[in-house]
């Protein structure tokens, strides 16, 4: 314990092991979906599902370590959403290159970042955001957060005339997200430790009893699976089918280059839009808008990345869902330690962890949104070359489902307005070298 008091300083940090502990085991259940997700994506491209299992865990707990004790901060790594798909989707299924040569440009993506946070590149990009944008980063990724909940329990779906609309509020898992809300909600304002965990199991633990009445019925084809555990433990499949299989034959140089940019692209800007948006809402950020440690922080997200495409998996990368665990009062790696070693619990214990169910989730993800979305009475909407790429960020966030996107339309319509209105003298000379490069990324893709 004393160990643990040091190396995290969680007195001067103001928090508790106690604290810490519950943020950690309230970070994995949010991600822990990552399980069967990430798996199931990989899977399509002919890599061994179960090995994937066991990658995915191991991965996840060595990247959230190096963020506990390179950085000290709680934030939790897994392989990403979106770079997964670009992975399994594109690279492989669309233009038909094998996964090992994906996995060999996610390793040589890996090596570029650490050099990039070795000279401070990454750093650097991240401190010329202007404050503003910050704070609408924090509240774009709070809608983003709310947003995924919302369909995870199947409450907003998919309609081709208006591309979302209400999903049926009468079926079971939709109803136990709704109530499961309320209920953690109710926790949250009554102040009880550990709100957002109790709202995920209470809400579970009412999925059960629904299967058990017959309320709720399972059939895998839409995605409704057991709720009920199918045991307790299981070793984990070995990772030898998928592990170290990294292959640059068979792809031209130019096309390498084409893949490792999207792929060093959307997981630069997705990092640092998280560690943003977290940051902010966790109250990390000094007065200048800085993220003391960051080098720590973005070398633990490389090295992630490298060591996971040695592992087998597509980009590992610094999870949203992390503002769970500082919404429960995680502030210090003791949260992210904690994440990690769930992960490698989840290697025996991957029956009962993967039987949570997405919508048990949701009532946390909305509430991490409501918490995340306080930041907008900060924003400076008076000052449109300020306000607009605030509002824009924000909204492009969400309807185009990724965060990366968000800052590119946010950066470019700030310099571009900052120009055209004779302020530009306010431009940092790093934010317009990214905004033209942001410009270049739309006009070329």
């Amino acid at each position: 314990m004393k160990f643990f008091e040091r190396r995290f300083k969680l007195k001067e940090n103001n928090t508790t092991m106690k604290t810490e502990i519950t943020a950690g085991l309230t970070t994995f259940m949010t991600m822990a979906y990552i399980l069967v997700v990430n798996p199931s994506i990989l899977a399509r491209t002919g890599m061994d599902y179960n090995a994937l299992l066991t990658v995915t865990c191991l991965s996840a707990a060595l990247g959230t370590l190096f963020m506990a004790f390179f950085a000290n901060y709680p934030f939790a790594l897994a392989p990403g959403m979106g770079l997964n798909a670009y992975f399994a989707y594109t690279v492989v299924l669309q233009y038909g290159y094998s996964w090992r040569t994906a996995l060999a440009a996610v390793f040589v993506e890996g090596l570029i970042f650490i050099f990039l946070s070795a000279v401070n590149v990454r750093e650097a990009i991240f401190n010329a955001i202007p404050m503003n944008m910050k704070k609408a980063v924090s509240v774009g990724i709070g809608l983003y957060i709310a947003f995924i909940g919302l369909q995870n329990a199947n409450i907003v779906v998919n309609n081709a005339a208006t591309c979302v609309a209400l999903g049926n509020v009468k079926s079971v898992p939709v109803a136990l997200a709704l109530i499961g809300t309320v209920i953690t909600l109710v926790l949250v304002i009554r102040k009880v430790m550990g709100a957002l965990l109790f709202g995920i199991l209470i809400t579970w633990v009412l999925g059960i009893v629904c299967q058990l009445t017959g309320l709720y019925h399972i059939d895998a084809a839409s995605g409704a699976y057991s709720l009920i555990p199918s045991g307790i433990m299981a070793m984990p499949p070995s990772i030898m089918p998928i592990a170290g299989q990294l292959s640059f034959s068979g792809i031209s140089i130019f096309d390498f280059i084409v893949i490792l940019f999207a792929f060093l692209f959307v997981d630069l800007f997705d990092t640092l839009g998280v560690l943003i948006g977290v940051s902010e809402k966790a109250g990390f950020l000094d007065k200048t808008g800085k993220l003391p440690r960051i080098k720590g922080a973005l070398f633990a997200d490389a090295a992630a990345t490298t060591i996971g495409a040695c592992l087998g998996t597509s980009t590992v990368t610094t999870f949203v869902e992390s503002a769970s665990g500082a919404a429960d009062g995680g502030r210090t790696g003791m949260t992210a330690f904690t994440t990690a070693m769930l992960f490698l619990v989840a290697l025996l214990f991957s029956p009962v962890l993967t039987a949570v169910p997405a919508f048990a989730t949701t009532p946390a993800l909305l509430i991490v949104g409501l918490f995340m979305t306080e930041n907008v009475t900060a924003i400076n909407f008076k000052d449109y070359t300020e306000g607009f790429p605030a509002f824009v960020t924000i909204l492009m966030m969400v309807v185009t489902y990724s965060i990366s996107e968000g800052l590119v339309f946010g950066v470019i319509s700030y310099v571009l307005l900052k120009l055209l209105s004779g302020r530009g003298k306010e431009l940092h000379p790093v934010i317009v070298i990214v905004g033209i490069l942001f410009l270049l990324k739309l006009l070329l893709a």
